[in-house]
């Protein structure tokens, strides 16, 4: 099959995805386009919301719909790594007598795994599952395992509550292809959901697609050619970040501390070129990278005291930032 017919299979199969999440999920189409987009580029998403607006049903729908092993974790102050990669326990042969160790597998062996309010667990389980993130393996008493693929995570963070929490650092949050920020819905939308939560109906959600074909077009992703201006409009979009840079423009010198480093620039052409998949087309255009900014910089770059005495935002430094450099 060539590349340009697998590009339309899968523009056809993400339409039929969106189909069944919206039997369950309402609205929030966006988010799910931006999930999707996490999930073939091989990245991962910090979803940010506060309580009720059904991150976990999203998810879990997605995992229906993506017919893949769907994991949650909730993450609290006394959560140990091992608890999320794994432990060893001692096995006694009952013939022999003799004991041998045994991995018994923790629940980042899925596919997509929710570790649900990752700021409310100390710094050394948010590395544990960082770090499986990043090598997609798991390493116990000398042995590695490798995870399940594709592998998906989604940490979710609730803005409102921050009374004994531990924030990500900047470093860590740069290990999020993407940070989705969940709005509240509509009222229509809110009406439609509390009239299809409040029933006796089900929806039921069918799989469209199977683990080894999302492998498959996650390959076919990163075979997206990109033109050069395309490559090169976000380098600038991401220099253009950096209060250092002789072409930084002043929102940025009054209002950043620090921009967003090279991963950023990679994020970006990778988003590009997924969303262009997703909707069919063969190539990415600027307006491709326009789309995956905000949710690729928005955690990259560090807001400096000015900006919150002006009450500016990151999110509104880089809509102005795409409106400079449109």
């Amino acid at each position: 099959m060539s590349d340009i017919k697998a590009i339309e299979n899968l523009a056809s199969s993400v339409k039929s995805i969106r189909a069944e999440i919206g039997k369950v999920i309402v609205g929030q189409e966006t988010i799910v386009e931006q999930l999707l987009i996490t999930l073939f580029s091989r990245g991962h998403c910090l979803l940010v919301g506060v309580p009720g607006l059904a991150k976990t049903l999203l998810i879990r729908t997605l995992s229906e719909a993506l017919d893949l092993k769907f994991n949650r974790v909730q993450f609290t102050p006394d959560l140990m790594p091992s608890d999320i990669t794994g432990t060893e326990i001692i096995e006694e042969n009952v013939s022999t007598g003799q004991k041998n160790f045994r991995f018994i597998k923790g629940p980042i062996f899925a596919n997509i795994v929710l570790a649900d309010e990752i700021n409310r667990t100390p710094p050394k389980t948010q590395a544990a599952l960082l770090e499986a993130m990043q090598e997609s393996n798991v390493t116990a008493g000398g042995q590695t395992y490798k995870l399940d693929t594709p592998f998906f995570v989604l940490a979710t963070q609730n803005p409102i509550e921050q009374e004994g929490t531990y924030p990500l650092p900047e470093a860590q949050l740069d290990r999020f292809m993407f940070n989705l920020w969940l709005d509240y819905p509509s009222f229509q939308e809110e009406v439609s959901i509390v009239k299809n939560t409040t029933s006796g109906y089900k929806p039921e959600v069918k799989a469209v697609l199977g683990a080894a074909e999302i492998m498959q077009y996650q390959e076919l992703v990163r075979r997206v050619p990109v033109a050069d201006n395309v490559v090169e409009y976000a380098v600038k979009l991401v220099h253009a970040t950096r209060p250092s840079a002789q072409s930084t423009i002043k929102v940025v010198k009054d209002f950043l501390s620090y921009g967003a480093g090279p991963r950023a620039s990679q994020y970006l052409i990778l988003g590009a070129k997924t969303r262009a998949a997703l909707l069919g087309k063969t190539t990415p255009d600027m307006d491709d990278v326009r789309a995956v900014a905000p949710p690729v910089l928005r955690h990259r770059i560090v807001a400096n005291f000015n900006a919150e005495a002006d009450g500016v935002s990151t999110v509104d430094i880089v809509e102005r930032l795409l409106k400079e450099l449109a």
